[in-house]
């Protein structure tokens, strides 16, 4: 089974950016793209499913570009499932 994950970094306004416009461009384009988070590299597919988010709550907001898509299961998650149903 694929390990849950939950991992943030924070950037600066010129890294932030640049990001951005990395990811604009492979939407444009129709490819993946691909970001390095803490050392993981993390490619999401052109076909992924895109949001946006807006929350408040006291004095904190807070706005969230989303981006959710299928992982698929790889022959390791498929083992391990064999191991579970024995």
């Amino acid at each position: 089974m694929i390990e849950d994950r939950d991992i943030e970094v924070t950037h600066d306004v010129p890294s932030f950016a640049s990001e951005l416009r990395r990811l604009a461009d492979a939407l444009e384009s129709g490819e993946d793209y691909t970001i390095d988070i803490d050392g993981e590299e993390i490619t999401i597919p052109a076909d992924a499913r895109f949001a946006v988010a807006y929350e408040q709550e006291d004095d904190e907001a807070e706005l969230e570009f989303q981006i959710s898509w299928s992982v698929p299961e790889t022959d390791e998650d498929e083992e391990d499932e064999l191991e579970e149903d024995v």
